[in-house]
């Protein structure tokens, strides 16, 4: 699997070959900074899908609502994230609430010298 980045256009494509569902939810839970795998999809898939990378933030989360629809003086924002993977590849992405692991410092020392 192989994402790509035109910086001219902001286009994104990510495609794979004989890949586990799983592995591509992993790619875009870095760009969501959530967990998204909710499919229960077996088997491995050959998929291709561009979309408009002007709304994904490097820090996250990536998943927002669609662009707006351009106006006649801005430029056409692309297919967002969300209507690729429905029209792609069938799946629709969510937000949702869940329970989520995590891990909770309560106190740090310093080791003694022994």
């Amino acid at each position: 699997m192989k994402p790509d980045v035109d910086s001219p256009q902001r286009e994104m494509t990510i495609s794979g070959s004989s890949v586990p569902i799983a592995t591509l939810m992993n790619v875009l839970e870095g760009q969501a900074g959530r967990h998204i795998d909710r499919t229960g999809l077996k088997g491995l898939f050959d998929f291709e899908i561009q979309f408009s990378a002007n709304g994904l933030s490097p820090t996250g989360p990536g998943f927002g609502p669609a662009p707006r629809a351009p106006s006649p003086t801005s430029p056409d924002p692309g297919v967002s994230l969300f209507t690729a993977m429905e029209e792609r590849l069938g799946l629709k992405l969510e937000s949702a609430r869940g329970p989520v692991e995590v891990f909770v410092i309560d106190q740090v020392e310093k080791p003694s010298e022994n």
